[in-house]
């Protein structure tokens, strides 16, 4: 028999639904796996905005813990919560075949998008994408798994929410009249699972390896390539999208003050063959074009939060 494989996750409903996805195609595999449930920082403090615990990977760090200590044997992620430099020893293991990107708004009622309103998210580019459409509008902080998101919105007099649609579509609580928010950049590798392992284990990620989809990989890597390229490890709000249609990779990304008033933007194509560094371009493109003096001051105004 072969070993078991144990494969860590949060213990949310919708982390749980990913970690229980991977373990169904690898049991289609034929080998023997196990669900090694944890709860990260990111799960346990909730009164604080994400950027205030200015932590990098607040969501991935307990189960990079968990790898290295050899307590599991892979970790699922959702994609866009993982930071875009994995810590020394972990590596991709496999990008499954990502689901919708884009995201929605779950609301009470659309009459306020005319007028004025209250919004809760707590991602700030969500929220200067928001401002940056509706400035006449109020953004506030939320906090908490899918789960929790949604009955604080129910508990509190806001207008909306803004939630990743996969998410919701995943767990089947996306509401019927939920509004598609098209115009939204998402962020970088939304919608995409994640498989990481220890980069010395070998025959584990020969085992996973077959669960990867290329076209998605190839996608949130530049995504991710565009995130990184523009962060120099500072959390902002940027936005990126990758997509592949006839032989072409089409890139689209975005770079907001945090309260919407300034928005760098950028869309390029770029055949597939010749993917190589296109989001590191397109990112440098952006910081040459005003991105550069924006993102310092994005630092310095995050900086006076801290």
């Amino acid at each position: 028999m072969s070993k078991v494989i144990r494969i860590g996750t949060r213990d949310s409903e919708l982390a749980l639904w990913q970690a229980n996805t991977v373990q169904k195609k690898l049991d289609e595999l034929g080998l023997n796996t196990q669900l090694v449930p944890v709860k990260s920082t990111g799960d346990l403090v909730l009164d604080k905005p994400l950027y205030e615990l200015g932590i990098t990977g607040i969501f991935t760090k307990t189960l990079d813990v968990a790898l290295l200590r050899g307590d599991i044997d892979i970790a699922v992620h959702s994609m866009k919560d993982v930071p875009t430099q994995l810590p020394t020893g972990i590596i991709k293991a496999a990008v499954l075949e990502r689901a919708i990107s884009s995201d929605v708004l779950v609301h009470s009622g659309s009459d306020f998008l005319k007028g004025e309103g209250t919004i809760a998210t707590g991602s700030l580019r969500r929220k200067a994408q928001w401002l940056s459409r509706y400035p006449k509008h109020k953004v506030v902080d939320l906090r908490g798994n899918v789960n929790s998101r949604l009955l604080k919105l129910i508990e509190n007099p806001w207008n909306g929410a803004i939630f990743a649609q996969a998410g919701l579509e995943r767990i089947k609580l996306l509401p019927k009249d939920a509004l598609p928010l098209d115009w939204m950049i998402p962020a970088p590798a939304q919608g995409a699972m994640l498989v990481v392992c220890l980069e010395k284990d070998k025959e584990i990620l020969s085992q996973i390896s077959s669960l990867n989809h290329e076209e998605s990989d190839i996608c949130t890597t530049i995504e991710r390539e565009f995130l990184r390229t523009l962060e120099g490890g500072c959390t902002a709000p940027i936005g990126a999208l990758a997509t592949i249609k006839n032989q072409k990779v089409y890139f689209k990304g975005c770079l907001h003050a945090l309260d919407g008033s300034t928005c760098i933007e950028i869309e390029k194509e770029r055949p597939i063959s010749n993917h190589e560094g296109f989001g590191k371009s397109c990112a440098y493109e952006v910081l040459e074009n005003g991105g550069e003096n924006l993102m310092e001051s994005i630092k310095n105004e995050l900086n006076t939060i801290h």
